[in-house]
Order: structure tokens, then sequence, then C-alpha cells
């Protein structure tokens, strides 16, 4: 069975379970989590972006590196990477311009008093501890995957279809591309001594508890179905040849390849190995699509990632009539590797392909150039789409659910001639 068909297959049998209250809440009480999935399913508005200091150095609390407002775009308690400053970075999104996501604030770890602890029913034997030293004497990979959070994109459900969400209110810079190292997680259930009942495998990060409505949800935890926890996800320890920075994970997080950013936990400090089904508010009233073409309950939990594009500028950008631009951007998809992009300068009268700077590859984007020589002064409007290798396309527009997820469709850049 492929990848893709076990996780539909699991997110069906998850979504089933939820409807008949077969599976277990890890963390929360039930009724709590009934109250979350009726308040997903109705729209609310989005969260509008903080004022940004003119000065650099830090300017959100709880954050620890610097949100100079020429990099970062600061939205309640994250921070969003503004694209036109990932120009000429390479492919891999340098630590000082990598979005950050945080549900409450990031918290100092110290690694030597670090230890992650794995248990539950699901394993042959009882809990068991591996220090940060330890963790890092294990054989290590390296892979190159992107971290996109699920809302990517939420704000053109209102500035593109007039359509209203909740939620923080990105554009497309809440992603980044990284080199990880560290172990597979496989690696570690198997030491632990992984049962073949196990069916899901929970992490939990170590930032603090999440509060939402005067109801306490606890700290960020998401299960995940064991075929995936056993095939490409990674326990990193570094990020792009360095120790994880504190914002991103320290000492060590999770990289899960493809899948929505809330899998990829950070800061983890403890793995559940369950033998029955697990439920957190993150797979439950979180991390579902509700609205019309739904059922009540939502749809099975997001995992993978959908497929977008972006121009590396600045919203109304301007640029020089008659002249020759190189307009440059990047294309990724969670489904597949991206094949082809085109680039229409006329508001989508006319398409052309643009040029791929990267080989596209599973779980990373590819940068793209396209040249354009503008001619009539005025207002204008560049777009961007991508088709990867299953043969899906950006669409025109994305079909509403009301917390804003996978947002996927061609975004309608502003752009001024003069």
């Amino acid at each position: 069975m492929s990848s893709v068909q076990s996780e539909a297959s699991y997110d069906g049998t998850r979504l089933r379970q939820w409807a008949r209250g077969g599976a277990r809440s890890a963390g929360i009480d039930r009724r709590d989590l009934l109250k979350l999935v009726a308040a997903a399913s109705a729209a609310g508005a989005l969260v509008p972006a903080a004022a940004a200091p003119a000065q650099a150095g830090p300017t959100l609390d709880g954050v620890v590196k610097p949100l100079p407002p020429e990099l970062f775009t600061v939205r309640g308690t994250n921070a969003e990477t503004n694209f036109a400053a990932l120009k000429d970075t390479g492919l891999l999104t340098p630590v000082d311009r990598f979005f950050v996501r945080n549900h409450t604030t990031t918290p100092i770890v110290d690694p030597a008093d670090w230890k992650l602890t794995v248990w539950g029913s699901g394993l042959t034997g009882g809990p068991v501890d591996f220090s940060y030293e330890a963790l890092r004497a294990l054989p290590s990979v390296s892979r190159t995957a992107f971290v996109e959070c699920a809302g990517n994109g939420r704000s053109y459900f209102t500035s593109q279809q007039d359509q209203q969400v909740s939620g923080t209110a990105w554009t497309l810079g809440a992603i980044g591309t990284a080199r990880w190292r560290g172990v597979r997680l496989a690696e570690v259930l198997r030491r632990a001594g992984i049962g073949r009942k196990a069916v899901d495998v929970l992490p939990r990060g170590l930032d603090a508890e999440v509060v939402s409505d005067g109801t306490n949800l606890g700290r960020v935890r998401r299960p995940l179905p064991v075929a995936k926890a056993l095939d490409d996800v990674l326990l990193a320890y570094e990020m792009n040849g360095e120790p994880l920075p504190p914002d991103h994970g320290a000492p060590v997080r999770l990289i899960v390849p493809s899948w929505v950013g809330i899998a990829n936990i950070k800061w983890v400090g403890d793995i559940e190995v369950s033998a029955e089904p697990l439920l957190s508010p993150w797979n439950t009233g979180l991390y579902r699509l509700f609205g019309p073409g739904y059922p009540p309950e939502g749809s099975a939990p997001l995992t993978r990632q959908t497929l977008k594009s972006a121009f590396e500028l600045a919203p109304g950008a301007s640029f020089a009539a008659r002249r020759r631009h190189l307009l440059t951007g990047r294309s990724w998809s969670g489904g597949a590797p991206v094949r082809s992009v085109e680039v229409s300068t006329d508001g989508g009268t006319r398409w052309r392909p643009a040029r791929l700077r990267d080989e596209p590859r599973a779980g990373s984007w590819v940068r793209w150039t396209a040249d354009w020589v503008p001619t009539t002064p005025g207002p204008g409007v560049l777009l961007a789409r991508a088709t990867d290798r299953t043969g899906r396309t950006q669409p025109a527009t994305t079909a509403h659910n009301t917390q804003g997820y996978l947002f996927d469709a061609v975004v309608r850049h502003p752009v001024t001639v003069v």
C-alpha cells in the first residue's frame, strides 16, 4: 500500500472512530473536544497583524530571535516571513528568515536537562528515556523538507473570495525549507519496544499549556498513524547545519515531511505509543475542514499540505515600463514534486512557462524565474500557478472551510508599472 493510500485509509478510519466516540481523548475531556468542534464549524474573524516596530531587534514577546520588519510581519504570537526577503537566499531558508508559529511562547530548554520519554500501551514494556546525548549517539540522517502552517494563505479566502474564516491572517509566508538532521523516529520507537498492537504515536511539546476560550487544551500534541511514524519522520536536532534554535524547537523537534505544520511538533518532551486510537484538540476541533460540504464533525484530520506558488515580491511592488525585469518566485506541493510553473503578467489572460532553477523533489520547493517587459503604466496583477507530478494544477478558487485551511488557489499579486 502506498503512503498516500495508507494516509487516506487512516484518516477515514479515524473520522469514523471519532464520530462513534471510539477513540480516546488524550489529555482533555471529550465534552471539551465536542465544544471545540462546535466552535470550529462557525466562521469567525481573521486575527489581524500586529504593528511591527520600525527598529530591528525582538519585536514579539515570547519569541527569542530578532524580527526586523523588513524580514517579518508579526501576527499575534507568530511571525510571518515576508516573501520578498527570500529573494536570492538559495533553496534553504536562513534561520533568521524562517517563520515562527507559536501557540504560546518559545520555551528555553537546556539540552543537558532535556530527556525524551517514550511510553504507552503500544510498547512491549515500560517507559524508556533518551537523553540528548543518547539521541545524538544514534545513527543520524539528514533531510531537506519544508514546514508550512496549514493556514498559510488563509487571508486570501477573504481578500480574493470574499469568504469569512477564522484564524491568523497569513499571506504566503508561513513556510520555510531547511536541511534537518536528526534520528529517524522509527529508530527511537523500535529501541523503545514498539509492539504490533500500536496504532497511534502522539508526540507532545514542552511549551506552555494552551488555553482557548477558558478551556485548557494542554500542551500541543497531535497523533500520527504508526505507518507514518515508522516511515520518514525525523526527530531533528539540527537545522541548516547548526543546533536547533529555540524558536524552531530546540533541543529536539519532529519533522514530518509534506504534512501540515502542526504535525511537526516543536520542543518534543514525550511520545505516547498507543494501542488504541488517540484524539487531541489538534486533530478534532482544529486541523479538520468544517463548512458546507463537510460532515458535522468535520473532514478527516489534515495530513498532507497542498499546492502553492508565490512571487518573491512585496505587495504593490513597482516596475519601470518598457524595461526588462526578472520575476522570481517559489512553488511547492505536499502531494508530489512540482512538475512545472506558469506565470501570467496580464491578470490571467495569457500564461507562459517559467524556468525552474531547482530539480523538483518531494517535500521541498522549487525556485523559478520569468522575464517581463511591462509596456503600459498603471496597476497590474501578476499570477503564478504550479502543476505537480500527479497532474494537479492550482485552481482559480479554493473550496471554503470555516478555519481557512489549505488555501491552494492562484494568488493575485498586485503591482504597479511606472
